[in-house]
């Protein structure tokens, strides 16, 4: 038996479109189980999740999608556990393939990839090339499975304790997870075959709003799993050069306007910057030249934003170290 999961809140306006795409596999409808867990919406997902026969609804007060697929592993019958997003639209074939892997015995986790659902906003789009260049370069061994599109064998992940209901948002958990699982030396596999569609930020109000979270979760991510601060298989290297070379710029830019330093310091390193924000504005310019032309200034404001949410979060983190050292 599969048991499929889908954590939601508020998701009225996609809720269905997901569960009618997952209602019409090409998997056999006996071997497969749909769970929705409802984390205390406040619109009409409920009800609109009860008007699908096939599918089981639990509930739980607000406490956020780790909580809330935990929550669905126990209530599952499956022996191998498939997430999905409430935004998200699985193609008709993604169980098919994102059980596949689960032949070789030693696999324990998997991830499937995805492509952009709302390609009219050009914000999404941007947000889907990003990623979807990543997935290019992603192995077949890999040390982060994503559960937009994600699977695992039930034991192991009842037996690494599930996902970490400390991240409240979904901004951290799965990568923690998938690290422990990575350290402790299990195989986890790309499927590039499984596919979902997802439905990005449109506006640049909310894809920043997105980076600057998951910059923030990034710091108690990366103090739990330290080794892979540098190296996992699917943040790259050139991210974090690009936000430290903005962190020095920005400091340079204080020291040029107090007359400390000159002024050409700060448009040194802001072009260095530039330059690493060329390969993937080729590469986006290829498929949607508009698009590829404003990139370099989309990689600076969410790089930007990125570091104020890992500033916030290393403040928050230290301080509330700080608390519990000085009341124990």
């Amino acid at each position: 038996m599969i048991s499929v999961i889908i954590p939601a809140y508020n998701s009225e306006k996609t809720i269905g479109d997901c569960l009618e795409a997952l209602l019409n596999q090409n998997y056999p409808s006996e071997e497969y189980e749909i769970i929705v867990v409802d984390d205390g919406s406040t619109d009409r997902t409920r009800e609109i999740v009860k008007s699908f026969r096939r599918v089981r609804l639990i509930e739980q007060k607000h406490r956020g999608p780790a909580a809330a697929r935990n929550l669905g592993v126990k209530k599952a019958k499956g022996s191998i556990i498939l997430f999905t997003d409430s935004d998200c639209i699985p193609s008709k074939d993604w169980i098919k393939y994102m059980v596949e892997p689960f032949k070789n015995k030693d696999v324990v986790g998997v991830q499937g990839t995805y492509r952009t659902y709302n390609k009219e906003s050009m914000i999404a789009r941007f947000a889907g090339y990003e990623i979807e260049e990543r997935h290019k370069k992603m192995k077949r061994e890999i040390d982060f499975v994503g559960t937009f599109s994600a699977a695992y064998r039930k034991h192991i992940f009842e037996t690494f304790g599930g996902f970490d209901t400390s991240f409240s948002m979904a901004s951290g958990e799965d990568s923690e997870l998938s690290f422990k699982m990575s350290d402790a030396g299990l195989r986890m596999v790309f499927q590039p075959k499984a596919i979902v569609y997802h439905r990005h930020p449109d506006s640049l109000k909310k894809f920043l709003r997105q980076k600057f979270w998951r910059g923030y979760w990034r710091v108690p991510l990366y103090l739990k799993h330290k080794k892979k601060f540098l190296r996992h298989s699917y943040t790259p290297r050139s991210l974090l050069l690009e936000i430290g070379l903005l962190g020095i710029a920005c400091v340079l830019l204080v020291l040029s306007l107090a007359r400390l330093i000159p002024a050409s310091l700060f448009f040194v390193v802001m072009s260095i910057f530039f330059m690493f924000t060329l390969p993937l504005s080729f590469r986006i310019f290829k498929k949607d030249k508009t698009l590829g032309l404003i990139t370099p200034f989309i990689i600076l404001l969410r790089d930007f934003v990125t570091g104020l949410g890992i500033v916030y979060g290393t403040i928050s983190t230290t301080w509330r170290t700080l608390k519990w050292k000085k009341h124990r």
